[in-house]
């Protein structure tokens, strides 16, 4: 298999802001935000794997600055590392007010892609290398991220346990353990 550099999976994707995309401040959903992380983050691991390919996890998602309704929501996604099955994707989301040309990095993402083989088991991938500065800086600094969100998953893992399936937790509640 061989590798490939990080731009051979740039993703770029931008919308416009409408009306339905925004909540009672007239600014993008959060949620609608990451809904268009993800998927540029899946096409964007896709073409660097042509498998089909799953999320794993999502890095914090900070909103830096609001996207206003009427402004476009640009977003860049690239492969940035890679390791077995998994691909680390980085995301950045850029707002832009049409009529003014201000432009500003509203949030920034690190997604973690699998591939999936035919069998729907995760599958190997190419290795992906740097060539830019920036590109040089991000893969330097995946497997620190890697390590960072395999100890976030294991506590995840273990939250889950602990509270279980069933609402509320407490036993001692005037609810009981029934889940409805």
């Amino acid at each position: 298999m061989d590798s490939k550099p990080c731009i051979a999976s740039l993703t770029v994707k931008t919308s416009h802001v409408l009306p339905p995309d925004t909540n009672g401040h007239g600014t993008l959903f959060g949620g609608e935000l990451m809904a268009h992380i993800d998927d540029v983050a899946a096409i964007a691991a896709t073409r660097h794997a042509r498998k089909p390919v799953v999320t794993a996890s999502t890095d914090s998602v900070d909103f830096l600055y609001p996207v206003k309704e009427g402004d476009t929501i640009c977003l860049e996604a690239f492969v940035t590392w890679t390791h077995n099955t998994s691909m680390e994707v980085f995301v950045k989301a850029v707002t832009e007010n049409l009529l003014t040309g201000e432009r500003k990095v509203c949030t920034t993402a690190f997604l973690t892609m699998v591939a999936l083989g035919e069998d729907n088991r995760p599958t190997t991938v190419p290795n992906v290398f740097p060539e830019s500065k920036e590109e040089k800086l991000l893969h330097e600094g995946a497997p620190k991220r890697a390590e960072l969100r395999k100890e976030r998953r294991k506590q995840s893992k273990q939250m889950a346990k602990s509270f279980g399936t069933g609402f509320p937790w407490n036993e001692n509640s005037r609810f009981g353990n029934n889940p409805s």
